[in-house]
């Protein structure tokens, strides 16, 4: 994929206060040929306003667009084809409460140009927001929704997928243009929508990889806000129960 340009996209639903963070962790890849776009997400506090600042002293180009329909899905896939319309053939993405490593884009864009179509990364939970239990509750909660996703009937190939099913994190996945367009786009939708779009690649190519050196560091404020038992139901796909879709 000669002549391929990457574009990064964040959505950011009123994250005032976490964004900054994000912001500072993209400038600080050792691979800054990108192009950053952040959606702003509905959001009724400063979130584009912090973007608009960061943007005046970015190592890369910094866009700021807004989507007023909430819903992650909704952001991301706005953010994705306005980056296809100017030109962009590699995507990559993660959220505005997480903090990618690094060699974070380096590794999308190497795995991507080894191996074009869907990249997954690896995601760990963030050192500021909970002490060593905390990180390691959030590990064992990852480690048993993707052995749950990988054994539940309905992810078997037998109902006509290419590839095995791999659990995905959507703040951390890279993908190529033409399969993104391919495969219909993000769910238009609330979260939870990384099953149903995995679901859709995983119909259309087995070309998913794994990539271990992509890493992000996840936020763990829903483990707060839900606890434990709630965070489980989440992450098993079982909704949110009484709580809303928002951990904040």
């Amino acid at each position: 994929m000669s002549g391929s340009r990457m574009w990064v996209v964040v959505p950011a639903h009123e994250e005032e206060a976490r964004l900054a963070d994000t912001l500072r962790a993209l400038a600080a890849q050792r691979d800054r040929d990108f192009t950053l776009l952040v959606v702003d997400n509905a959001s009724a506090d400063g979130t584009g306003d912090i973007a608009r600042a960061f943007a005046a002293d970015a190592p890369f180009p910094v866009e700021v667009i807004e989507e007023p329909q909430k819903g992650v899905g909704s952001a991301v896939d706005t953010g994705f084809r306005y980056a296809m319309a100017r030109g962009a053939t590699l995507l990559a993405r993660t959220d505005a409460d997480c903090l990618p490593r690094p060699g974070w884009t380096g590794a999308a864009r190497a795995a991507l140009l080894a191996r074009p179509g869907l990249v997954c990364g690896r995601i760990v939970a963030r050192g500021d927001e909970h002490g060593p239990l905390g990180r390691t509750v959030f590990a064992g909660l990852v480690a048993v929704a993707a052995l749950f996703g990988r054994l539940r009937p309905e992810h078997a190939r037998r109902h006509g997928y290419r590839a095995p099913y791999r659990m995905h994190a959507g703040n951390n996945m890279a993908i190529t243009a033409d399969l993104y367009l391919a495969v219909g786009g993000m769910p238009r939708r609330p979260s939870p929508t990384d099953r149903l779009f995995l679901n859709a690649v995983r119909r259309h190519t087995d070309r998913i990889s794994h990539c271990r050196t992509m890493v992000v560091e996840n936020s763990t404020r829903r483990l707060r806000a839900y606890g434990l038992a709630g965070t489980a139901r989440w992450y098993l796909d079982q909704g949110s129960g009484a709580h809303g879709t928002d951990p904040r």
